[in-house]
Formats: C-alpha cells, sequence, structure tokens
C-alpha cells in the first residue's frame, strides 16, 4: 500500500506538572520523544512524520534529525495552546497527504495500536476515526485531508479538534483495541509510571 498518511506529532507545549521536559523522559528505546517517532516511522502507511517543537526546541531538534521521512516545525507560538501548534504543523505538511493523523508527545502509542488504527480508518474510509478501549474513546484521531479547513481554522476559543469532532460526530468511526495504551496521556508522574508499566519491557 502507498503511504497515504501524514502523521502530525505535537512536542510543543511545557511539562509544567512534570519535572523536566517531558518529550526527553526515559521511555523503552530512549526518549518518549524518540519512542513516538520509532512507532509512528515503521507504520508503512505512514509516509511522513511532521514534529511541530517550541519549548525548549533546540533541546528537541537533534532527536528528529537523521531521520528518513520526518521533519519539524517550530511553533513560537506555543504558548497560545495546542491548536497553534495543530495549525502550525499543518501549514508545513506535504501537500499531498490523503490522511493526517493528530497525536501528542505525551499520548506513548505502540506500533500495533497505530496500524489497527490506521487499518481501520482506510479500510472504512472514514471522514474521522478514533480509537476506543472498552467502548471509551482514546487518541490519536485520523482526519480525512478534506477536512483541512476546517482543521487550519481551530482555535482554543472553540476547543480545538472537539470543535471539527462535534461538528461531524455522526462521521466519526470507532475502532476498538484491545487495550488501554489507546487512553494513555502523560500529565503527572503517576500517569508516567503507568505508561511505562503498561508500555515497558
Amino acid at each position: 500500500m502507498n503511504p497515504s498518511v501524514s502523521a502530525l506529532l505535537l512536542s510543543a507545549g511545557e511539562s509544567r506538572r512534570l519535572k523536566g521536559i517531558k518529550p526527553l523522559l526515559p521511555f523503552p528505546g530512549g526518549t518518549l520523544l524518540s519512542y513516538q517517532l520509532d512507532s509512528l516511522s515503521s507504520v508503512p502507511e505512514i509516509g511522513e512524520v511532521l514534529v511541530v517543537v517550541g519549548h525548549r526546541h533546540r533541546r528537541l531538534l537533534p532527536v528528529t534529525e537523521g531521520r528518513q521521512g520526518v521533519r519539524a516545525a517550530v511553533n513560537r507560538d506555543y504558548r497560545l495552546g495546542p491548536a497553534s501548534s495543530i495549525r502550525a504543523g499543518l501549514r508545513e505538511m506535504s501537500p499531498g497527504a490523503e490522511n493526517i493523523l493528530i497525536l501528542g508527545v505525551d499520548q506513548p502509542r505502540p506500533r500495533w495500536v497505530l496500524e489497527g488504527l490506521v487499518a481501520g480508518h482506510l479500510r472504512g474510509g472514514a471522514l474521522i476515526t478514533a480509537p476506543t478501549y472498552r467502548g471509551k474513546r482514546g487518541h490519536p484521531t485520523l482526519f480525512s485531508a478534506s477536512l483541512l479547513p476546517e482543521l487550519l481554522a481551530i482555535s482554543e476559543e472553540k476547543q480545538g479538534l472537539r470543535e471539527v469532532m462535534s461538528r461531524h460526530r455522526a462521521e466519526v468511526h470507532q475502532v476498538e483495541l484491545d487495550t488501554p495504551a489507546v487512553l494513555l496521556d502523560i500529565n503527572t508522574q503517576e500517569d508516567y509510571e503507568q505508561a511505562l508499566g503498561l508500555l515497558g519491557p
């Protein structure tokens, strides 16, 4: 299958509830950022990974360098919130993308989870696809590139991606995956330890 997905990895925010730089937290295979890049890059349908950096970007850029299919974009306005990072990344994305996967660096996902989600999205020809675990919706979310104008218009005031998903709620395809990993979101030390317990060796 030809690569048809562009992945947007958001890694621009400040780690206010965790000590240190969140993307550089130790994680299987290196750091949280390198784990995410390895997972995303190993999915055949993902043709490019665009990492959006902002806070402490000079420390993060070396992790992205020398990786085939990986590029970085610096969001100088990262303090305005994640919507600004999504817009910054979308503006740098390759124009030929047919589908857009959006994932936060603090939402670690193993390769098989990403493969299952991408396969479900492409097989169903859905406008939007999200993973679920026991009926609870998780991340990442996949969008058809036909929604690009709407994605470029998101704002913090209108709840970012939630606005787009709410507008098309009847067209959201859910892929049930048998792992709580789709719900992982590292914001606290407890979250970090939970992620390590689930995804560590």
